[in-house]
């Protein structure tokens, strides 16, 4: 979780144990834990400034969520990715976030399009300077301002449990690919999102996910992941 969303955490008194999730799931979220990376309880506890029980329990749920994999000897790992599994998250991806866009772009509104936008200028910066914790973060916003403004919170919470098992693997791949620049449809959606077409929003968020797909796959058959 960046300074920002921890400041607003604290404001909204929220109990220190949803804080270590929410701290603990972002370091899964954008790339500070990398595939198959164990890292110990106890080294977790210094990292986040929580104690024992607060991050046990932050554990327990991303384990179930399958973000995490607990091991016996007092650590933790996330997972590697497999083809089997990235095939079920494709298969859910490209059936969730399209429609998610599709239902949103009614609601986007003239904030909504400029915040985007903001977003997305932080993105190459990013690229330019490899920094690829920053740019998973703000890919994330990017695409989650926009699903949010759909209103779906079934499918919203999917596309945010989907996230968490795809993003780990995007951490790899843009350690090899972010010097030579990272092809997105960012704009495409944007231009969209301007004109008020729900189907082209959608098919230019089903093209960025696939590009994202193609990069693991390669991955995958190279044996990066």
């Amino acid at each position: 979780m960046d300074d920002t969303t921890a400041a607003q955490a604290e404001a909204r008194k929220v109990p220190t144990h949803e804080i270590t999730y929410l701290r603990l799931r972002d370091m899964v979220l954008y790339g500070v834990l990398a595939p198959g990376q164990p890292v110990t309880i106890q080294g977790l506890i210094r990292d986040l400034d929580a104690g024992m029980t607060p991050v046990r329990e932050a554990i327990r749920r991303l384990t179930a969520e399958g973000a995490l994999v607990l091991h016996d000897n007092r650590r933790v790992s996330v997972p590697r990715m497999t083809p089997a599994l990235l095939d079920q998250l494709v298969h859910v991806r490209e059936a969730v976030e399209p429609k998610l866009a599709e239902l949103a772009c009614p609601h986007v509104t003239p904030e909504l399009l400029e915040r985007l936008i903001e977003i997305d200028h932080g993105i190459e910066p990013a690229i330019r300077d490899a920094d690829v914790q920053t740019y998973l973060r703000l890919n994330h916003a990017f695409h989650f301002a926009l699903y949010e403004a759909a209103g779906a919170t079934v499918l919203e919470d999917i596309a945010r449990s989907i996230w968490l098992r795809f993003g780990p693997s995007l951490r790899v791949i843009l350690a090899r690919y972010i010097n030579s620049g990272l092809p997105d449809r960012h704009a495409e959606a944007l231009d969209a999102m301007r004109a008020g077409d729900a189907q082209a929003l959608a098919t230019a968020i089903r093209e960025d996910i696939a590009q994202g797909i193609d990069q693991v796959r390669a991955s995958l058959a190279e044996g990066d992941l």
